[in-house]
C-alpha cells in the first residue's frame, strides 16, 4: 500500500527508457546514475526508508530526488548551473579549436603542440 505521504511519483515509457539508459551507460556521471536509480526504485514503490536501505544512501537524498523528478521531471536529477563567473568561451568556440588541432597541422611540423 502506497505511502499517503509521499508525491505520486509514474513513469512515462520515455522517462524509463531515458533513466535505465543513464544508469547503463559507461560515459553517464556516477552522480547521475545513482539519482537516475533513485528515481526508478521509487516508480516501482516503496518507502524512502526502504529504497534508502537497498541503495546504500540517506533517506533524505532519495527524499530530494524523488521531489525534484515530481517537479521538474527529468531536467530536475541534471546538475544546476554552479555560482561564479559565468563562460566566456562558447561551446562552439571550443569545438572549433578542437576541430582544428584534430583535423589541420600547423605550417612546417607534423603536428600541433603547446608552443604552436
Amino acid at each position: 500500500m502506497p505511502n499517503p505521504k509521499l508525491p505520486e511519483l509514474a513513469l512515462s515509457d520515455d522517462e524509463a527508457s531515458v533513466l535505465r539508459g543513464w544508469t547503463r551507460r559507461r560515459k553517464t556521471a556516477q552522480a547521475l546514475a545513482l539519482r537516475a536509480r533513485i528515481v526508478l526504485r521509487c516508480a516501482e514503490g516503496g518507502s524512502n526508508s526502504e529504497i534508502a536501505a537497498e541503495l546504500g544512501i540517506q533517506r533524505a537524498t532519495v527524499a530530494k530526488w524523488r521531489s525534484r523528478f515530481v517537479v521538474d521531471r527529468l531536467d530536475g536529477l541534471l546538475d544546476e548551473a554552479r555560482p561564479g563567473r559565468p563562460r566566456t568561451i562558447s561551446d562552439d568556440q571550443v569545438e572549433a579549436v578542437i576541430t582544428a588541432t584534430l583535423e589541420s597541422t600547423p605550417a612546417n611540423a607534423t603536428h600541433w603542440s603547446t608552443r604552436s
